[in-house]
């Protein structure tokens, strides 16, 4: 009988242990590289290997005899994702992932190959910072280029006054950072999808984000938006796919713009966190998903079963209290996913549940329901 595939997963977090879940399912192994004891997916893993990234001889330890080597968050050092493919295949290609890991490198690539984002320049010193902003105007956002996520590592300018762009350049460690042009942009949907290594591509329904402190707050399925968006994300993702050369998940978060056209804002080679709805309102999730197209196997149906709205669970929630989560369960349509991460923080995302309904705005309304329910148990 041959074995059963073994897949490693750079990171520990809740996207390594969501996609290890649904890869239990297929009969899948797995085996997890992460800095630090205890995290979410080591929990569920078969083999965990403790230990820096840059550590490239226990990286090559690692990935000796599994079959393929993913992540389940893209800012894994360069180094150890090139020191991982001499040994094995690395899904997504190095290549796609040090392009997303970087924004720097991601706009470039998405404005040297004729993909919509809004307009920006490279910042590598405080002085240069007055030349962008007169190119670009007034307001923008100074984004470091390197390890920026849910917010962090960027700041909003609405005035150009010395001093205020001192503490600005100084909040981000003085390190390169990206000015873009603020768009004042209609909404944010996000669309995920797969490629397989022959080129076998499947999408998902198009997502709408809601965000709250720039973290993802709610994800509404279907998104309220006209059809004919829906097709025009597809299109320009479709596009993306071939020519980055994905193989595995993709989730591209998409800005519609002023004119009703959609920007390109973040790509995201790993699941993502507008997709974890999938978990219960698609055929396939994207987590599965994820282990197929990296393994290089048939793509599964994406087909919604029913539309959903699902809402993040942040450490806030537990800060003096635990929420009461029976209350939640009362709903049948409820579906509760905690992570198992240990000791809750404010911002720190500890869980997600997702309302489905076969109205999506019945949905939307229980959603918020409980989430103002959790919010004073």
């Amino acid at each position: 009988m041959k074995k059963a595939p073994i897949i490693g997963i750079f990171g520990g977090g809740q996207l390594g242990r969501m996609s290890i879940l649904a890869g239990r399912r297929l009969g899948l192994h797995f085996r997890v590289f992460e800095p630090k004891r205890g995290s979410s997916a080591a929990k569920v893993a078969d083999e965990v290997v403790i230990g820096p990234y840059e550590d490239l001889q226990l990286v090559r330890q690692f990935a000796t005899g599994l079959d393929v080597v993913t992540v389940e968050f893209e800012n894994v050092p360069a180094a150890a994702m090139r020191c991982a493919a001499e040994v094995t295949a690395v899904r997504p290609s190095v290549q796609v992932l040090e392009i997303a890991q970087h924004r720097q490198r991601e706009k470039t690539w998405l404005r040297d190959h004729g993909f919509p984002c809004a307009p920006f320049r490279v910042i590598e010193a405080r002085s240069a910072l007055e030349v962008a902003l007169q190119a670009l105007g007034l307001p923008a956002v100074l984004k470091t280029a390197a390890f920026g996520y849910d917010g962090k590592g960027q700041v909003k300018l609405t005035s150009a006054d010395p001093a205020t762009l001192d503490q600005a350049w100084a909040a981000l460690g003085g390190q390169t950072a990206v000015l873009e042009a603020w768009i004042p942009h209609q909404g944010e949907v996000s669309v995920i999808g797969a490629r397989s290594p022959t080129g076998e591509v499947a999408f998902y329904p198009l997502a709408e984000n809601l965000h709250r402190n720039h973290i993802l707050h709610q994800t509404i399925v279907p998104a309220r938006v006209p059809a004919a968006l829906e097709e025009e994300a597809q299109s320009l993702a479709r596009a993306l796919f071939e020519k980055i050369e994905l193989v595995g998940l993709l989730a591209i978060e998409l800005f519609i713009g002023p004119d009703g056209h959609l920007l390109v804002n973040e790509l995201a080679p790993r699941p993502h966190n507008s997709g974890h709805h999938t978990l219960d309102a698609n055929v396939t999730s994207q987590f599965e998903q994820h282990v197929r197209a990296v393994l290089g196997w048939p793509l599964g149906s994406t087909e919604g079963v029913r539309p959903a709205v699902m809402t993040n669970l942040l450490g806030d929630l537990w800060q003096g209290r635990e929420p009461n989560f029976h209350r939640l369960l009362a709903d049948p349509t409820v579906k509760l996913h905690l992570y198992d991460k240990g000791a809750p923080a404010v911002g720190r995302k500890m869980g997600h549940y997702t309302v489905l309904d076969p109205d999506p705005a019945a949905a939307l309304f229980r959603a918020n329901q409980h989430f103002e329910a959790l919010s004073v148990s």
